[in-house]
């Protein structure tokens, strides 16, 4: 990756070093100027949602981190003594979770991953967005599972963003000219002189189950958040 199309990775090495940052500048194909502070990276599992407290808990054995930022999840899982690799395709954030402590990182992306297998896979902060589309997130399932030990697991969290689409008197809002699934968003970030544009999925729980069973997996509800997220419990069926 290069250094100026990695905002999210100099965001977590400036901060780091810092401790105060500009925040990440975003927008999507449905919302505008929206930011993410590059503190949010950096909370301790006290400040954590519900959903990832969830999953943290339900981690056991030997576990995989996917997209670990800068090693949160990690250092809360090692701190309990547990064996855990963060994974980590930014060589700017991998450092800084390096010089945190996180023991056991691994710099590359998901799909290039094929080195160990694992108890539990956690892909979390809205990790199903790692698959980029309806037909991506088969294929990091796939993925993933190849990566589990018999009886391993997947937990995986993503969100219904039905809710743009809501207009004021309940009806749905739909682009007729667009033919892809409402959760395919588009997204654009900014952090200084540094730029990136990538897709990412959000998935109602109905399609992910359905995708999860065509490809051989069961996807069990573990936990519902406040506001249209979630957290699945996915396995492969033997």
């Amino acid at each position: 990756m290069k250094i100026k199309d990695d905002p999210i990775g100099q965001a977590i090495s400036d901060f780091y070093e810092s401790g105060k940052t500009p925040d990440i500048m975003v927008q999507t194909n449905y919302t505008e100027d929206e930011t993410i502070p590059p503190s949010w990276f950096f909370r301790n599992e006290n400040e954590m949602p519900p959903l990832e407290k969830k999953a943290l808990a339900l981690s056991k054995g030997k576990i995989l981190d996917v997209g670990a930022a800068a090693g949160s999840h990690a250092l809360a899982l090692q701190n309990r003594g547990l064996d855990v690799t963060a994974l980590e395709k930014s060589e700017l954030a991998a450092t800084v979770m390096k010089k945190r402590g996180v023991e056991k990182v691994a710099c590359t992306d998901i799909f290039h991953y094929h080195e160990n297998r694992y108890d539990t896979i956690l892909v979390l902060m809205n990790g199903a967005g790692i698959g980029e589309t309806l037909p991506g997130l088969r294929k990091l399932l796939l993925h993933l599972g190849s990566l589990l030990q018999p009886n391993g697991r997947i937990l995986m969290d993503s969100s219904d963003i039905i809710y743009l689409l809501q207009e004021d008197d309940g009806s749905l809002w739909v682009d007729l000219s667009n033919d892809s699934y409402y959760g395919e968003m588009e997204y654009e970030l900014t952090y200084k002189d540094h730029f990136s544009k990538f897709k990412w999925l959000f998935v109602d729980f109905g399609t992910l189950s359905a995708i999860a069973a065509g490809a051989g997996f069961s996807c069990t509800l573990v936990a519902e958040g406040e506001h249209y997220d979630y957290l699945v419990e996915i396995k492969v069926i033997n």
